[in-house]
This record gives C-alpha cells, sequence and structure tokens, in this order.
C-alpha cells in the first residue's frame, strides 16, 4: 500500500512515524524528523478552515489536518473560518492530488 495507490482509488490516508509517531507531510517513505519508517492510517480525519477563497460558485481552502498539516481542498458550500471539515473525496488528477471537504 502506498500513498498514491491510496489516493488514486479516492482513499485519503495520512503518513505517520513508526518510530516518533509524529503526521509526516507531505508524504514520504521515512520521517523527517527522526527518520524512522513510515505507516500508512486510514481514518475518519478532521480539518479546520484556515482561510478561504472564491472562485465561480467553488471555495477553496487552506485546512488544516489533525492540527498537524495543512493542505488546499476545495468546498462548493460557503465556508466559516474555523469550520472543522472532513475530506468527502479526493484523488489525483493530471498527476495532482486534490481534495474536497464538506
Amino acid at each position: 500500500m502506498s500513498f498514491e495507490s491510496e489516493m488514486s482509488k479516492g482513499s485519503f490516508v495520512i503518513p505517520q512515524c513508526s518510530t516518533c509517531q509524529k503526521w509526516v507531510w507531505p508524504p514520504t517513505d521515512y520521517c523527517n524528523a527522526c527518520f524512522g519508517k513510515i505507516s500508512l492510517k486510514k481514518g475518519d480525519f478532521q480539518g479546520r478552515v484556515i482561510e478561504f477563497s472564491r472562485q465561480n460558485d467553488d471555495y477553496f481552502c487552506m485546512v488544516e489536518i489533525e492540527n498537524s498539516f495543512r493542505i488546499m481542498a476545495k468546498m462548493s458550500d460557503k465556508p466559516k473560518i474555523d469550520q472543522i471539515v472532513k475530506i468527502s473525496k479526493c484523488g489525483i488528477e493530471d498527476g495532482n492530488y486534490y481534495f474536497e471537504i464538506n
């Protein structure tokens, strides 16, 4: 199981260090803090909207996941700062990761 293979199936996983338990982002094979090996954790991870902007009918949000790292995600409803969200859809398109939240 690799991060890319899970993302291509629409499954969001977070790499976590098996040694120090740190969430590792961006995804790599080794921890950027202690160089321990990484395992992928599945779960119903929550995030918090840090900021957002609007383009046409979509909102693009900076989301802090598990108080650890940030991703850019699309949302169709108007978000609020500090709103708790979850990833509803993810994948890889044209070699780029994408995330949608609700």
